[in-house]
C-alpha cells in the first residue's frame, strides 16, 4: 500500500504570506516520511466542508510545479483537474512540460468537474453534465494522442485539433500517469475501464466502496480490460480527532479489497507536519 498526501487546505497557522516557504517544508517533510505521492485540488475557491470559499487556495499547475522544485521522489498529480478549466492541448502540454521537467514524475489526474458557483463565480463555462463527460472524454483522447508518437489531426464532437504535436515528448512511457478521478457508475468508470491507470473512489464513514470496484470490473469485462490492470485509489479524510490507529484499520480494509494507494486529506488541521505525523506512523502501523 502506497501511502499519498493530497493537500486540500493550504490555511494554515504560519498565515497566507508564508505559504510559499511552509508549502515547500510541508512537501520536504511528507518526502521524508516516506509519503510516494502529493497531489493537489483544481479548484480557485476553498470547497464547502473544508472551509469557506475565501480561504487560501492556489492554482493547481502553478504549485505541482513549485512542488516539483521541492521535492525528489514523489508522484506529483491533481486530484483532480476538472475538465472545463483549461483547453485540452493546454493541459496536455502543460503535464508534459511538469513530466519533463521533474524527470517523469508529474501525471493527470482529471474529471468532469462539478463546482458550479465557482466557475459562475470566475467566469468559466460550465456546460450540462452530459456535455461535460463528452468534453471529459476527447480531452482523455487528445491527451493520448499527444502523448502518443502522432500528429494527426483530431475530429471530435467538441474539439477540433489541426495539429497533435508535441515537443518534447513526456519522459514517462507510454504516458504520463492517468486517473481519472470520481465514482459515477454509467459513464466515470466505464471511462476509468477505458482509458486510466487508475481510478480514485472517495471512502466515507471508513467504508470501503466496494460496489464501486464491482461495477468497474463489469466495465473492464465489457470492453476487454483487464480489471487488475487498473490501480486502484482511495481518497481518505482525517481531521483534528483522527489517530493512526483508526486510519490503520481503515487502510487495511481497502487493502484486502485491492486498492493499492490512498490519498489522505486534512480538515481543520492548520499544522501540516501534524498530517503527515499521522500517515507515516499508520504506514508504519500496516507495513
Amino acid at each position: 500500500m502506497e501511502f499519498g498526501i493530497h493537500i486540500a487546505d493550504f490555511t494554515w497557522s504560519s498565515g497566507p504570506e508564508r505559504l510559499g516557504p511552509a508549502l515547500a517544508a510541508h512537501v520536504r517533510n511528507a518526502e521524508a516520511a516516506g509519503i510516494q505521492r502529493i497531489t493537489v485540488m483544481d479548484h480557485f475557491w476553498q470547497l464547502p466542508g473544508i472551509g469557506p470559499a475565501d480561504h487560501e487556495m492556489l492554482e493547481a499547475y502553478a504549485t505541482l510545479g513549485f512542488i516539483a522544485a521541492h521535492t525528489e521522489k514523489a508522484l506529483l498529480h491533481t486530484l483532480v483537474t476538472g475538465v472545463i478549466y483549461r483547453e485540452p492541448a493546454l493541459l496536455a502540454k502543460a503535464v508534459t512540460t511538469l513530466n519533463v521537467l521533474s524527470g517523469g514524475r508529474v501525471g493527470l489526474g482529471l474529471g468532469a468537474a462539478w463546482n458550479e458557483e465557482e466557475s459562475a463565480g470566475l467566469g468559466f463555462t460550465f456546460p450540462p453534465v452530459a456535455e461535460r463527460f463528452r468534453q471529459l472524454e476527447e480531452t482523455v483522447q487528445i491527451c493520448l494522442q499527444m502523448w502518443s508518437p502522432s500528429e494527426e489531426p483530431y475530429a471530435g464532437e467538441v474539439f477540433q485539433l489541426g495539429r497533435t504535436l508535441n515537443s518534447p515528448q513526456a519522459i514517462t512511457r507510454p504516458h504520463p500517469y492517468l486517473m481519472i478521478g470520481g465514482s459515477g457508475e454509467k459513464k466515470t468508470l466505464r471511462m476509468v475501464a477505458q482509458y486510466a491507470d487508475a481510478c480514485n473512489l472517495a471512502v466515507m464513514d471508513g467504508q470501503v466502496p466496494t460496489r464501486k470496484l464491482e461495477v468497474l470490473r463489469g466495465h473492464c469485462e465489457s470492453v476487454g480490460r483487464d480489471y487488475d490492470d487498473i490501480e486502484k485509489t482511495a481518497m481518505i479524510p482525517i481531521n483534528p480527532e483522527s489517530t493512526p490507529e483508526a486510519l490503520a484499520s481503515v487502510v487495511r480494509d481497502l487493502a484486502g479489497a485491492g486498492f493499492a494507494a490512498n490519498y489522505v486529506f486534512a480538515v481543520g488541521m492548520p499544522e501540516p507536519e501534524r498530517v503527515v505525523d499521522v500517515i507515516a506512523e499508520t504506514a508504519r502501523l500496516v507495513s
